[in-house]
């Protein structure tokens, strides 16, 4: 059974951080590239943060380089990540998204968890 389970978010205050995690099961977690994407209400789906399957290489939206850290542990199945300086504009729900082409296409996505920034 392929699961996909995000924690961690919660409320925040304007400029404070966040960890989130998502720890997955029920398929080979070190072949597939694991990501952060985020909604709001009203738009469209963006991506977070992307991190290749050995961590060897991240990527990041314009607007969260520098304040947010993805990082991955292979051994525990588990990605993360850690949001600093946080803003409202960074409210949405968060969720993990897992991808590989190895053996063809195949992608999971979690259930998100919610993210509020708001003092």
């Amino acid at each position: 059974q392929v699961q996909v389970v995000e924690s961690g978010g919660g409320l925040v205050q304007p400029g404070g951080s966040l960890r989130l995690s998502c720890a997955a099961s029920g398929f080979t977690f070190s072949l597939y590239a694991m990501s952060w994407y985020r909604q709001a209400p009203g738009k469209e789906r963006e991506l977070v943060a992307a991190i290749t399957l050995a961590g060897g290489s991240t990527n990041y939206a314009d607007s969260m380089k520098g304040r947010f850290t993805i990082s991955r542990d292979n051994a525990k199945n588990t990605v993360y990540l850690q949001m600093n300086s946080l803003t409202p504009e960074d409210t949405a729900v968060y969720y993990c998204h897992a991808l590989t082409l190895v053996g063809g296409w195949s992608d999971y996505w979690g259930q998100g968890t919610q993210v509020t920034v708001s003092s």
